[in-house]
């Protein structure tokens, strides 16, 4: 430990004035833990994720994961997956104490960056591994203290790893007193997109009768939406004539409602519960059955994620469609999934549209087939671009405990 008085100080005020916090309200697992802090909830879902990895390498390693205390928080902790999910106790000497004594962490995977001295410098001292995973330069620079200058360094000093989501976050880390030969540039540590199950005979029959026809879904559709989405495919009717729309209500029990919307608008369309297949005529299929989105999916190149138009549905996951080789189309609405839309119009993979005008010229001009196709690839690759980030550091994980472990007489 290096000498530091900036940490000295900290620590000292940590000490005098800080709370113990509650007690942790689950039970430690047997054999090995990695406590993991996600600083959001993004980093909370690919720290999940990371969860699960590792459980399928060595079911003996447990991870207990700490979120921030406020709605994020709340939220994070509400994750499925197999991690125990904890609130972050207070950055005081009394709670870390508690908070180490109970868990007895084999290492620290801490994410992002905004790091909180008393809880890591205490893990250090009780000989826990520190390693740091998606750095971001942003949270980096909400771990300076500018009257404690050195402090910073200290504890960065701590970690034997430190990935950086990029080169800027990088030179942060570089900058605040992290040792170089430490700092790896590894990228986005993301939640891995899976392609979800269908049945390939339906699969096969209806890309045989759609094989001519363009084809568009709109998926997760509130009743608010859904003259919105008619108004759109009318607008792209008119361009291509024999254009299919799939719509896909968010809550199947809708479905009589929105079929009932379709109707009135004059558009000849299939329900698929019924069993039938779409011919020639056919302009609307409404795919109002559960767990098929993998068939969906697959068979439209183009996807307008729906409840994102109107306010209070918060959007839905655009990585389903992105892992199964879709366009993404999304309204404004999706705060609940706003840092992966981000990621994908980043990659001009997604497109943001905002009532019946924006979205008919969206899907217009993506009825090219080759123009849907360099927005659907681009959008595969980002959601498959961090299983490379998420298996480097499983490995990191996996050495670091078995070189921890090598170590105990």
């Amino acid at each position: 430990m290096s000498r530091s008085l900036g940490l000295a100080a900290y620590l000292a005020l940590a000490r005098r004035g800080g709370q113990a916090g509650a007690a942790p309200d689950s039970l430690r697992p047997a054999g090995r833990v990695v406590w993991a802090h996600a600083v959001d909830v993004g980093r909370a879902r690919a720290l999940a994720g990371l969860a699960r990895q590792l459980a399928q390498h060595r079911p003996d390693i447990s991870m207990v994961m700490t979120v921030p205390a406020d709605g994020t928080g709340a939220e994070g902790r509400a994750l499925r997956g197999p991690a125990i999910r904890q609130t972050l106790p207070p950055d005081t000497i009394p709670a870390a104490e508690v908070f180490l004594a109970h868990w007895r962490p084999d290492l620290c995977l801490w994410s992002g960056g905004d790091l909180r001295p008393a809880l890591l410098i205490c893990a250090a001292r009780e000989g826990v591994p520190l390693c740091l995973v998606d750095a971001e330069e942003a949270l980096l620079e909400r771990s300076r203290w500018p009257w404690l200058r050195d402090l910073p360094r200290a504890v960065l000093a701590e970690f034997t790893e430190i990935h950086a989501r990029d080169e800027a976050a990088a030179r942060q880390a570089r900058r605040m007193g992290a040792d170089p030969t430490r700092v790896h540039v590894t990228g986005v540590l993301q939640e891995e997109a899976l392609a979800l199950p269908y049945r390939e005979d339906d699969h096969e029959t209806l890309a045989q009768l759609m094989r001519t026809r363009p084809v568009w879904l709109a998926a997760m559709v509130q009743p608010d939406e859904i003259d919105t989405v008619l108004g759109a495919h009318r607008d792209a009717s008119r361009a291509a004539h024999r254009c299919v729309l799939v719509v896909v209500p968010d809550d199947p029990g809708q479905s009589a409602g929105i079929a009932e919307r379709i109707a009135e608008r004059g558009w000849r369309y299939i329900a698929w519960s019924e069993g039938t297949l779409p011919d020639e005529t056919t302009q609307v299929i409404l795919a109002d059955t559960s767990g098929e989105m993998g068939l969906w999916y697959r068979l439209a190149p183009i996807c307008f994620m729906g409840s994102s138009l109107v306010s209070g549905y918060h959007g839905r996951d655009p990585d389903e469609p992105a892992a199964h080789g879709s366009a993404i189309l999304y309204g404004p609405n999706v705060a609940r999934y706003l840092h992966r839309y981000s990621r994908y119009a980043e990659a001009g993979a997604a497109r943001i549209v905002r009532d019946t005008d924006t979205l008919a010229a969206a899907v217009q001009a993506l009825l090219p087939p080759d123009r849907a196709a360099i927005m659907a690839h681009a959008a595969w690759e980002v959601a498959f671009r961090g299983a490379e980030v998420t298996d480097r550091a499983v490995e990191m994980v996996l050495d670091t405990l078995d070189r921890r472990a090598a170590a105990v007489p």
